[in-house]
């Protein structure tokens, strides 16, 4: 008898009861948001500014080439961690340092009274080690594994602090610039609850995902992943027929879970991503697992959802156990443990972050601008209460999560001129403009 292990990828019972996405509104832009935008604009600083990050852009599309090709893989970013605090040393933190975590965090000091904004970007990409992260040109674009998602956010940061630091820019705040691990995967936001933990000062936080900078990402899709496991005697299919099996139990609750219904609002899913289990094909399963991701745009309507998908996991193997009537000791018994735990949050659309950002867009893009939810390390800090926006990186991108991920550069400064404009208007420019972001409740002031 030949015992082999089978492993089957499913496509999920996505959803009864399918949520359609959701437009989130567009704020008015105030008077006072769009003069203080209207000043900056104005001035001589900003206009070189805005200058040298297009000159700059040669030089941050061939470091963005070099940083593709440090290999980041979850739980494995340290390589990419150390070329990245090197940089920012280089470029004028000189107290850059990477945390326990692993993130890389450099802290360009405001003249001070301002408040304190997170600027960051993600390290870690979705590939394995061993994946081959050459860039390959063709046809205009750069392809590469990671190249978008997110080392070109990586590559814009640097960009700021140069032209920023070259320029002797004086903001009114600080500005916290990060290269955090753990976004992807099973990451589960390691490293953005790491740099929130270890620095409850911070004020506002302005993340940099793939995109041409016409949307803003103002909503935190919450998540909960469990990893399944059921166990049973197992035995001979002809022999011992008559004990229930692990995998058995496993699609009964399957079929379960996929009656569940969600609301449509907040939008909330669910999805059996992956199964396995067994030893032969002519043998009962003696064991089955299973994993499975909950996600929703609202804490309550997660917990939920999680609530029934558990219920329905238990009446699955209740099922399969009365079926056989089996002797006891010879049930089948299941253990559920929680592998991703993101948590849901909103910056209110009305918030001043998210004014300014839609601010920039408007004066600078084709395009209107656009709000949307998604699954980010801005969750971490909107579910504190702490305004946060994930914004554009500049250039188109595509394939993400895939080996023929791909970035087409033309144009890409423009997002990193308006990402680095909203920056400047939420922390200030000494002897421009005042910060629009505020210092949060109970946050002291920060004096120099």
């Amino acid at each position: 008898m030949h015992a082999r292990r089978t492993v089957v990828a499913l496509a999920a019972i996505a959803l009864a009861g399918i949520a359609q996405a959701q437009t989130l509104p567009v704020p008015q832009v105030s008077p006072a948001v769009d003069t203080t935008y209207t000043k900056l604009e104005a001035s001589p600083v900003y206009k070189k500014l805005m200058a040298d990050i297009h000159a700059d852009d040669p030089r941050a599309l061939a470091e963005l080439k070099t940083m593709t090709e440090i290999p980041a893989p979850p739980f494995k970013e340290k390589a990419r961690a150390e070329y990245f605090v090197s940089r920012l040393k280089a470029l004028g933190l000189t107290d850059a340092r990477i945390d326990a975590e692993g993130n890389a965090i450099g802290i360009r000091k405001g003249v001070g009274n301002g408040p304190r904004l997170l600027v960051s970007a993600h390290l870690d990409t979705v590939f394995p080690e061993g994946t081959d992260v050459t860039v390959k040109p063709r046809d205009g674009r750069l392809y590469a594994p990671g190249i978008g998602d997110d080392t070109r956010g990586l590559a814009m940061l640097l960009s700021w602090l140069k032209v920023l630091n070259e320029n002797k820019v004086k903001t009114v705040g600080d500005l916290v610039f990060v290269g955090n691990v753990g976004e992807e995967e099973l990451g589960n936001l390691r490293g953005m609850k790491a740099v929130f933990r270890e620095h409850p000062d911070i004020d506002g936080m302005v993340g940099i995902e793939p995109g041409t900078g016409d949307r803003v990402l103002s909503q935190g899709t919450g998540s909960h992943r469990y990893e399944v496991t059921f166990r049973g005697p197992g035995g001979h299919s002809f022999g011992a027929f008559g004990l229930p099996s692990a995998i058995h139990a496993m699609g009964r609750a399957i079929s379960k879970i996929s009656d569940v219904r969600t609301p449509a609002d907040p939008k909330t899913t669910f999805t059996v991503g992956t199964v396995g289990g067994g030893t032969s094909v002519n043998a009962i399963a003696g064991d089955a697992h299973m994993a499975v991701d909950i996600r929703s745009n609202g804490t309550p309507a997660l917990l939920e959802t999680e609530k029934h998908i558990m219920d329905a996991i238990a009446a699955g193997v209740a099922d399969e156990n009365r079926r056989w009537e089996p002797a006891k000791g010879n049930e089948i018994t299941f253990q559920t443990r929680l592998i991703g735990d993101r948590p849901a949050g909103m910056t209110p659309t009305d918030s001043v972050i998210v004014q300014s950002a839609v601010r920039v867009i408007r004066a600078n893009s084709k395009e209107a601008p656009s709000l949307r939810g998604g699954s980010t390390d801005a969750n971490v800090p909107m579910a504190l209460g702490i305004p946060a926006i994930i914004i554009g990186s500049g250039g188109k991108s595509g394939g993400a999560h895939s080996r023929d991920e791909w970035f087409d550069p033309t144009n890409a400064y423009e997002g990193a001129q308006w990402g680095l404009t909203t920056v400047l208007g939420l922390v200030g420019v000494e002897g421009v403009t005042p910060p629009l972001l505020e210092r949060r409740r109970g946050n002291p002031p920060i004096t120099r």
